[in-house]
């Protein structure tokens, strides 16, 4: 007969077993908390680690109705009101001279992402994903998590996934560092 203190065990080992391999399987991801152009806070970003990708999860207020372009920048800094401190798009390190547009035969700049579309009150929720960069570096994409960080950087105008270097896509006007 096995005793109450013998089922607690097994009860306890079960439940730890079923545990394991959920918290094994737990995807990377980084968050970050957006600011605006004079420092104050509009919102967040989050980006979780996919098969040959990630997701990003945006949800923001205050800024300017309309279409945004959005990029992912090389450093993990954002330091207002220009944002210029984040660097320039995120792209393989062996490439010398990123050339930028989702319509450009030639592009090779993982920065670039879709545009988003702020509402009438200033607030956009939207989750995108990219499959042209990588938590940590996998399957040879970019880590957004490497020695320097990244960033996400919301500008004032639509990319208009061509023109050299950003899309045309004007000002930075909101920035989000990226951390685990």
């Amino acid at each position: 007969m096995i005793t109450n203190s013998w089922k607690n065990w097994f009860a306890t080992l079960g439940l730890g077993l079923l545990a394991f391999p959920v918290s094994g399987l737990a995807a990377d991801k980084l968050t970050g908390d957006i600011k605006g152009s004079d420092g104050a806070p509009h919102g967040t970003v989050e980006i979780t680690e996919a098969p040959k990708g990630v997701i990003l999860r945006i949800a923001a207020t205050g800024l300017t109705p309309g279409w945004h372009g959005v990029h992912f920048q090389e450093k993990g800094e954002c330091t207002p009101p220009s944002f210029k401190s984040a660097g320039g798009h995120i792209h393989p390190h062996d490439i010398t001279k990123p050339v930028h547009g989702r319509l450009n035969a030639n592009a090779n700049d993982s920065g670039d992402l879709p545009n988003i579309y702020v509402t009438t009150n200033g607030s956009v929720t939207v989750e995108l994903y990219s499959p042209l960069v990588s938590v940590s570096g996998s399957d040879g994409r970019p880590a957004l998590l490497d020695a320097d960080g990244s960033s996400l950087v919301i500008h004032a105008k639509p990319d208009d996934y061509q023109t050299q270097p950003i899309g045309g896509a004007g000002d930075r006007v909101a920035c989000a560092v990226l951390a685990k």
